[in-house]
């Protein structure tokens, strides 16, 4: 969520730089205090960088009685999904019955990866096209500007009859000492994926539509899942951790430490988020908006960095399966009168997003125009 989703390696200035400098990396990735020439490369449009000068007052809702089913609190939590999507597609959740010390844990390990030296981090260094599971900094293989403040560790998730893929991701890519690491965030994933489809369940009755349909289609669905690490800026007021976007993805959960420094637009205005330790935040992405007919807003948002603290988050962005068609529900279309969007899979949506625009505020209604192009190269292009 607090990401885009196109991932690339290091910079690589950055790296030719520090390649001798031992543990360089390690803090702060990107460029020392003197290197303000790189430091260009990460600074935004002055109009962009507005301050929130107050709290979101999003929901939090109690997942706790719709998981042990009760009526009543399963109505109640739907009542505050729906509030909460048609105004800006961002809520929080409690009583989710993921185990705290999983989350702990999940941030042990994040925490001993960033700081290894750069020479190890790179042993997973992303390889776009044929890898786009590993380790990053900055984005800057794909772009040139506006870069996010951020150090990345991203690996796929989804159920495979072959094993678990994300343990084996940890070993393939860094090696045995990453066995019991890979095999937290297997079971985060894992964990993860009970409450995107609890969400689902949720929408669905929210949206009045069978309260089965969004699970079933999200059944066999894959995940990203990305760990963040923001580092401290020296000029804060001028970079973003990520940028202003809205997640190409269905829904994203996120769990953030207690630094702060996520933002959603609301109400025409930048907003911040309070973190919640016990909490996992919620966004509804363009996909999902999608198979609402427009009914549920995608949430734009974006991460803050600062000064004196480094902050950390880490990310699950659902999807469905890359070939299922991208078609609401029957009933809400039928109610609706008429289709807001066409027919499209995950897989075209996702490969706009990868060739031709970084995931902002515009990407949804930039991609369908270039669908609906009949001059458009064929999506296989991009598979």
């Amino acid at each position: 969520m607090d990401s885009t989703l196109v991932i690339s390696s290091p910079l690589e200035g950055a790296r030719e730089n520090h390649k001798d400098n031992g543990d360089a990396f390690s803090h702060v990735p990107f460029l020392k205090k003197k290197e303000t020439s790189t430091l260009t490369n990460f600074i935004w449009p002055k109009e962009a960088l507005v301050k929130a000068h107050e709290e979101l007052r999003e929901p939090l809702v109690d997942l706790d009685g719709f998981l042990k089913g009760d009526v009543v609190a399963t109505q109640q939590a739907a009542t505050d999904i729906k509030e909460a999507c048609l105004n800006h597609g961002f809520f929080q959740v409690r009583g989710h019955g993921v185990d705290l010390r999983l989350i702990q844990s999940a941030y042990d390990h994040m925490d001993s990866f960033f700081k290894l030296p750069a020479s190890t981090k790179l042993r997973a260094k992303i390889r776009p096209p044929e890898n786009m599971w590993g380790y990053s900094g900055a984005h800057a293989n794909r772009f040139s500007s506006k870069l996010p403040w951020k150090e990345t560790l991203t690996f796929g998730f989804h159920e495979s009859s072959s094993g678990p893929v994300v343990a084996d991701f940890f070993k393939s890519s860094l090696g045995m000492d990453f066995e019991q690491a890979g095999a937290v965030y297997q079971k985060y994933c894992e964990a993860m994926k009970e409450v995107a489809l609890a969400i689902m369940e949720l929408l669905a009755i929210s949206l009045g539509v069978d309260r089965l349909h969004y699970r079933r289609f999200f059944q066999d669905g894959y995940a990203i899942m990305r760990c963040n690490y923001y580092p401290p800026c020296e000029e804060p007021g001028l970079v973003f951790g990520t940028g202003p976007h809205s997640d190409p993805t269905s829904i994203t959960i996120l769990h953030q430490d207690q630094v702060g420094g996520l933002d959603v637009f609301s109400g025409n205005k930048w907003k911040t988020v309070r973190p919640r330790h016990d909490a996992l935040v919620i966004n509804l992405g363009d996909t999902f908006k999608v198979l609402s007919n427009g009914a549920y807003k995608s949430c734009l948002h974006r991460a803050m960095v600062n000064k004196e603290t480094g902050r950390k988050t880490m990310t699950f962005f659902f999807s469905p399966r890359e070939d299922k068609v991208l078609t609401p529900p029957e009933d809400l279309v039928r109610r609706d009168g008429t289709r807001t969007y066409p027919d499209f899979t995950w897989s075209d949506f996702r490969g706009f997003t990868q060739t031709h625009q970084r995931a902002d505020s515009d990407t949804l209604p930039n991609f369908v125009k270039w669908f609906q192009d009949p001059s458009r190269p064929p999506a296989d292009l991009y598979d």
